[in-house]
């Protein structure tokens, strides 16, 4: 399914690695509210490809084409439609590997469920290009929830084993490496670009905060603002894992230790920690809403793989060309950013109209 299906905001991806164009439709934006379109442009900047050393050579300008749900420069109630073209297609990249399913990509669950007509040529609709049409909806949700006193950003917490060392606690700037510490930064860079060398790739950890929500945004159960995100990070073709607050590591420790005491603080209830990354019982607690994904390594790695040819069912070699990112943490974290905007704004809308 290519949709998200909130209460208030329904979004629509369409489109494919190597196709004309991709683009997203966005349903329930309330209307009379001005869009930015050069900060849409800025934010789909961030993720493009084929403009840093670190990235695929892939050299898309990813500008988004506003079709509908703009009047005067601001929506109109109707449906919002972004087109954004692909230039930098290569489809011929996959010809000589057409029946070998790649390692750590779609292609075999793809081709058992759509035959050979599946267009698996970069993945086709499981690629990671299709996350630039979610950055065009997030892009405009954000600049929605930043009008209401609400941010959303996110930093690469780690590459491999290189973690960021900084404090995290405000955006950071959209023309470096999505780290805070500096050096941290510099050995992040340096170990995607070890990873080029070698053939191989790396995964790492993407962290989102989300501030100034106040408390009792959400519903319970399957309402939770912890399935809401989880449902739209998980759009995101390499995230595997994801977690709030503490997350795992609260099951090695107390109740004593893990609960987040209240207290009061500008004459407002805050939390002295917040472990349960400002989220009890699906609502929020009016703390930052804090997540963290597990983002995996690039599957395209020219290293020989083993695979099996479906065409005579024997075992064969694969090495994969054509044009790769070692590492897809830093420009998967506008991705991060957009997902959780669009899911926050949905349930920020939900709460509104309820009164």
């Amino acid at each position: 399914m290519n949709s998200f299906r909130g209460d208030r905001l329904h979004l629509t991806v369409f489109g494919r690695s190597h196709a004309p164009a991709v683009g997203m439709t966005l349903e329930g934006l309330p209307a009379g509210k001005p869009v930015d379109i050069e900060a849409v442009r800025a934010f789909l900047r961030r993720r493009a490809p084929g403009f840093r050393s670190y990235t695929t050579s892939r050299r898309e300008p990813d500008e988004p084409e506003f079709l509908s749900g703009l009047n005067g420069g601001c929506t109109c109630g109707s449906p919002l439609t972004v087109l954004i073209q692909n230039t930098d297609v290569r489809p011929g990249d996959y010809r000589g590997i057409r029946g070998i399913p790649r390692p750590g990509h779609a292609d075999y669950p793809a081709f058992v469920k759509y035959g050979e007509d599946e267009d698996f040529s970069g993945g086709g609709p499981f690629s990671g290009r299709m996350t630039a049409p979610l950055c065009a909806a997030g892009a405009v949700c954000i600049q929605m929830l930043r009008t209401e006193g609400i941010q959303v950003f996110a930093r690469a917490l780690s590459v491999g084993p290189v973690r960021d060392r900084g404090v995290f606690t405000e955006p950071l700037p959209d023309d470096v490496f999505p780290a805070v510490d500096p050096a941290s930064r510099e050995e992040m860079i340096s170990l995607i670009l070890s990873m080029r060398e070698e053939g191989d790739s790396v995964g790492g950890v993407i962290e989102c905060m989300v501030t100034g929500l106040p408390a009792g945004i959400g519903e319970p159960l399957f309402g939770g603002m912890e399935n809401r995100i989880s449902q739209a990070v998980f759009a995101i073709p390499a995230v595997k894992g994801i977690e709030f607050g503490d997350g795992f590591a609260l099951a090695g420790i107390k109740g004593s230790e893990s609960n987040d005491a209240y207290c009061v603080s500008g004459g407002t209830v805050r939390t002295e920690t917040n472990r349960c990354g400002g989220i009890l019982g699906g609502l929020t607690d009016g703390m930052p809403l804090v997540f963290r994904v597990a983002v995996k390594p690039t599957p395209s790695i020219s290293k020989p793989q083993r695979s099996v040819d479906l065409s005579t069912m024997e075992e064969t070699e694969i090495r994969i060309e054509g044009r790769h990112d070692p590492c897809i943490v830093p420009r998967a974290v506008p991705c991060v950013e957009a997902a959780a905007a669009v899911a926050v704004y949905d349930a920020f809308l939900a709460e509104r109209s309820n009164g």
